[in-house]
């Protein structure tokens, strides 16, 4: 039981746009739990103070975002198998002082598939990008038996780093050419396309961008955009355009914040709450 009050709070540099506080303190007042959900903008130089604070305290645990999810590593005590594939953390639990790193964003990646009737197995899958967003994703394509694995970057090293993880786990894969005719052959391939790159993002230069020619798209596809602001970016108006089913990011952000209050609590979370506080709060934003 938790009886006085207790803090959970995200770190990252900058977080003037998180939306785990909003989402996360609903999950908390749900079950009328003594803790409050804070946000700490750490710069890098100051991430080994914040958890020796985190490890003396009563904290209840971290989030961990940009730039820190590879540097909190050396930090922890323990890594659950997830993260050593992945090499990154988004969720650290305090347990009496001992710090175990976890990363909920594959499994949130899976649970929001689930949740629109889809599974990745035995599919032939497209992921645009190779960075910590595509990792994790290509980990969780790997443990849910996915066919094979096309994965398109503008760096081809970074996308044959991608090949070798993902061969570590014994799931085949393979790079695809960083040129439009690849690019097309691979999306028509696919049954599910997912982008983990940033191209479409509000506010950016690359908003009014698609990271994939419109002909990739295909209307027996499911196009998964990891961004949820905007909800619809170029990339899933050309999919729905084109008849694909489409799917944004913001159930991945749900599901990999559930789990994270699930190892913090032992509690179900209360999705439909924190869904609602998430929507509720891209509207505000606009």
């Amino acid at each position: 039981m938790l009886s006085a009050r207790q803090v959970v709070a995200v770190i990252g540099y900058p977080l003037k746009h998180s939306l785990s506080p909003v989402f996360q303190q609903a999950a908390f007042d749900a079950y009328r739990l003594p803790v409050t959900y804070e946000a700490w903008e750490v710069p890098p130089a100051s991430l080994a103070a914040v958890l020796t604070r985190v490890r003396q305290s009563d904290c209840l645990g971290i989030n961990i975002t940009i730039p820190h999810k590879e540097a909190v590593i050396p930090y922890l005590d323990y890594l659950d198998d997830l993260v050593r594939q992945v090499g990154a953390v988004n969720t650290v639990v305090n347990r009496s002082g001992v710090l175990w790193g976890y990363n909920t964003d594959g499994p949130g990646f899976l649970r929001a598939l689930a949740e629109v009737g889809v599974s990745p197995a035995g599919q032939v899958v497209l992921v645009v990008g190779a960075g910590g967003a595509a990792r994790a994703v290509v980990c969780a394509l790997a443990r849910a038996g996915a066919e094979r694995v096309l994965i398109a970057n503008r760096t081809p090293e970074r996308a044959r780093a991608l090949v070798a993880l993902a061969a570590g786990l014994g799931q085949a894969a393979v790079v695809v050419p960083w040129e439009p005719a690849a690019l097309v052959a691979a999306g028509q391939q696919a049954g599910l396309i997912v982008n983990c790159t940033s191209v479409g993002l509000r506010h950016t230069p690359t908003e009014a961008a698609s990271p994939l020619p419109a002909a990739a798209l295909h209307p027996d596809a499911l196009v998964y955009d990891l961004i949820y602001n905007p909800a619809e970016t170029v990339l899933l108006r050309q999919a729905r355009e084109r008849g694909a089913r489409t799917l944004n990011g913001l159930s991945m952000l749900l599901y990999q914040g559930a789990l994270a209050f699930e190892l913090w609590t032992g509690r179900p979370a209360p999705v439909e709450t924190m869904r609602a506080c998430l929507e509720a709060a891209l509207a505000r934003r606009g």
